[in-house]
């Protein structure tokens, strides 16, 4: 799936550069090819940007998601009770824990992991929101100078 969306970009370049060059052969005037690949270039930018920015808040979603409703934990408190790790080797006594005992070092146990997944998706937040406030601050310059070149036209 991913290979398929590279591949698609890169045709969507490739079309691009195709385009570029086509309408620079057609211009008569230098400067009317400077101004064309000028422009590709200014879209070429916000589409790039654009596309980190779409990604970094679909990333950020996901994050939230993530916070919001955890994975839920699948060992079960039977499994729990019969895993050797359960029993603590270097106590004597803990071989014969009490079934309330057990159920509470299980609680305990799901509670880390879920709070060990929320912390992993405070992270990935975190690194998605970059992939937002980076890039869009160049999107919206270089929006604001495809607007200068509309009005000079």
């Amino acid at each position: 799936m991913v290979s398929m969306i590279v591949i698609l970009i890169l045709l969507v370049i490739a079309a691009l550069m195709v385009g570029v060059i086509a309408a620079a052969a057609k211009e008569s005037k230098p400067e009317g090819g400077n101004m064309v690949i000028k422009n590709v270039y200014i879209y070429l930018v916000l589409f790039a940007t654009l596309m980190m920015t779409i990604g970094g808040t679909v990333a950020a979603f996901m994050a939230v998601a993530d916070i919001v409703f955890p994975a839920p934990y699948y060992q079960s408190f039977e499994e729990y009770k019969q895993m050797p790790a359960a029993k603590d080797v270097n106590n004597e006594d803990a071989v014969n824990l009490s079934d309330s005992e057990l159920k509470t070092r299980y609680d305990a146990m799901v509670e880390a992991e879920i709070n060990r997944q929320k912390s992993r998706a405070q992270n990935s937040l975190v690194k998605s929101l970059g992939w937002i406030v980076v890039p869009l601050p160049v999107f919206v310059y270089f929006q604001k100078r495809l607007g200068e070149r509309a009005e000079e036209i």
